[in-house]
Formats: structure tokens, sequence, C-alpha cells
């Protein structure tokens, strides 16, 4: 990465370095991840000096997690690659540490908590979730001065607990047939995008249908999970249904699934799922596992892993490789392929 004179980082966050008025060196962190915003800093503090000014120093005072919690709730309601699940975090961390002073936040306060949320039975992978967006509040508490950037830094000793969610819950033929069937009119679409595409479910929710073309066959979700675009092709059965609903769509707005109670797209369908798992007579599944069941049945029927990531959206293939067991065939043919050098399958035994 570039160097700028004058510029250091301390975690992730930049700091600035330059003289006073009296020639003493100043360390002052710019309370940034953004180095540009960095670099204005130092200006304006050099401009300060050249005008024979002290700079004034931020001084920050005591504020509670409940404070913090208030502001990051609307910062984290206008980020659209924030999800509802990340949000619904937010108040369990707020009933814990309300009352605390953000400076009084150390690890063995965050430590309590996540021995606290093992007893309570949580999965690692919850509890890192919990620790990710605390840390990520904290983060940005340095950000808006509300807390010094030392704290995040005692913080960064409490390490994530190793995860072994191998959980893989997929559909049968025969289990997708009666969920299908049991879904109510508003739901069957729905489900019926999620086991044709693999998208995640604040994916289809809030899809519009600017993002569907639906002359070519695609869906183009602007920004994932993980912060990446991707394009899905949709075969014939879902571009069917798209072209009805859309040439039968009665309100005035871009988004495809909407509540005819409300007028607005849905905010989550957990009871109406619930209500078809239950007809279905289908447990142990959640409405993220249709994901799986897209993934699974593809891998099946012969997808390469690599188009199987490609569909779901994946950064790393580890995260594609979890169904690679649902394809044994590719071992076979692995081995089968030393035919061709070994040629004969002949034997030849020694006689005494």
């Amino acid at each position: 990465m570039k160097s700028y004179r004058g510029i250091f980082k301390r975690g992730s966050v930049y700091w600035i370095r330059y003289a006073d008025p009296t020639g003493k060196i100043v360390r002052e962190s710019a309370r940034t991840t953004n180095i540009n915003e960095a670099m204005k800093l130092l200006s304006k503090r050099k401009a300060e000096v050249a005008d024979g000014k002290y700079p004034e120093r931020v001084i920050i005072k005591n504020h509670t997690f409940k404070e913090l919690a208030e502001k990051y709730k609307e910062w984290a309601s206008i980020q659209r690659c924030w999800s509802r699940g990340k949000q619904y975090v937010i108040p369990i961390l707020e009933g814990r540490f309300k009352d605390i002073i953000l400076r009084k936040i150390n690890p063995f306060i965050v430590e309590k908590f996540v021995v606290d949320l093992i007893k309570e039975n949580k999965k690692p992978a919850t509890v890192n979730k919990y620790i990710t967006v605390l840390k990520h509040m904290i983060k940005k508490a340095i950000e808006w001065n509300m807390v010094e950037e030392t704290i995040l830094k005692k913080l960064s000793s409490i390490k994530p607990l190793k995860e072994n969610n191998r959980r893989l819950r997929y559909l049968t033929k025969e289990e997708i047939s009666k969920l299908l069937s049991a879904c109510d009119k508003h739901l069957y679409p729905i489900v019926f995008t999620a086991l044709n595409t693999g998208m995640r479910k604040e994916e289809i929710l809030s899809l519009r249908w600017s993002n569907i073309d639906i002359k070519n066959g695609y869906i183009y979700v602007e920004k994932s999970k993980n912060g990446e675009s991707r394009t899905i092709p949709m075969n014939e059965i879902l571009l069917s249904m798209f072209r009805k609903m859309f040439t039968e769509r009665k309100l005035n707005t871009d988004f495809v699934f909407v509540n005819p109670l409300t007028g607005s797209k849905y905010q989550d369908v957990k009871k109406a799922f619930t209500s078809a798992l239950r007809k279905a007579q289908i447990e142990d599944f959640h409405f993220h596992d249709l994901r799986h069941t897209f993934a699974s049945h593809l891998v099946m029927s012969g997808v390469d892993l690599t188009t199987v990531k490609e569909l779901l959206g994946h950064k790393d293939i580890k995260m594609t490789l979890r169904y690679s067991h649902l394809a044994p065939e590719h071992k076979s043919k692995a081995v089968n392929a030393l035919k061709s050098i070994f040629g004969t399958t002949d034997t030849k035994t020694d006689t005494v």
C-alpha cells in the first residue's frame, strides 16, 4: 500500500503526525479508515499551524453503549448490504451493554458475554456474529468520536470460536413437491424463486423488476451478502412465472414480491413459511435451506462446483466444497481415467 508522509495506521484507523507552532511533534487520530479523509485533516492541521494556531484537539466525552446503539441502528438502516439478521443482533447487544460507558468495555466484559451465550446453547457461528457486530459498532464509534481507538485494540484479543456448523439439510424431489403444494399464493413464487436460483431470502424479498431481464432471462443481484453483485440465469419455468407476474401486477411499485396488505415489499415470510412446512409435514428445515436444496440438486445432476460457486455468489470455493460429497462419481471418473494409461485389465499371476 502506498504510504503518505505524515499519515500512518494503528489497526484499521489512520493517524496523522505534524509539528505544532512550537515544533513539538503531535500525533492525532484521524478517526477514520478512509485515507482521503485523513489527508484532509492533515492539510487542515498544517494550515492551522501555518497561521500560528494550536490545532483544537477533539475532546471525547463519555458515551454509553445505548447511545452508540441508537446511532448505529440509524446508520445500519440505510446500508443496503446490511442484512436483517445482523440488525437483529443490535438489540441483543444493546440489552446486554446498554448502560456501560464505551471506555469501560473490555475483554473481560465481552468474554463474560460469550460464556453466557454458550450457556444458552448458542452455536459458535451465532456467537461469532454477535462479537463481529459488536466490534464493528466500536469501530464506528471511533469514527464518530464517541470513544478512543485503543478500546478496539484491546478487544482484538478476543478470537472467534471455532465453528463446526456442517448442517446441510436439503429437500428431496418429493419434499419439494409437497412444500410447493402447501404454499399459499403469495408465498409460492418466493419459494419457487429460491429453489430455482439459490438466492438468499433478503435478496429475493428485495428483488425489483428493474433487476430482472425478462427478455434475456437473467436476474441481476446488485449487492449480495459479501458485497458483490452477480448475474443469475433463469430456466424456462422460472422465466415463465416472472413473465406472468409482470403482466398481472396491479400495484404501482418496482418490488417484485409485494405484501397485498401493506402495498410494500415483504419484511419477512417466516409465519407463512412455517405454516407451509407444517402442512407439508417437513421438519428441521429453514428458509435458507432452500439455497442448500438448489445447490445440492445441481451437484447431484452433475454440475461442476465452480459453476455452483458462481451461481451462489460464494467468494471462496471452500464454501462450495460442502456439497462435493453429493457428487461421488467424480472420484470414479478420476480413477477410471487411468485406464487409458495402463491399457488392459488383464492380470498376470505367478504359478508355483
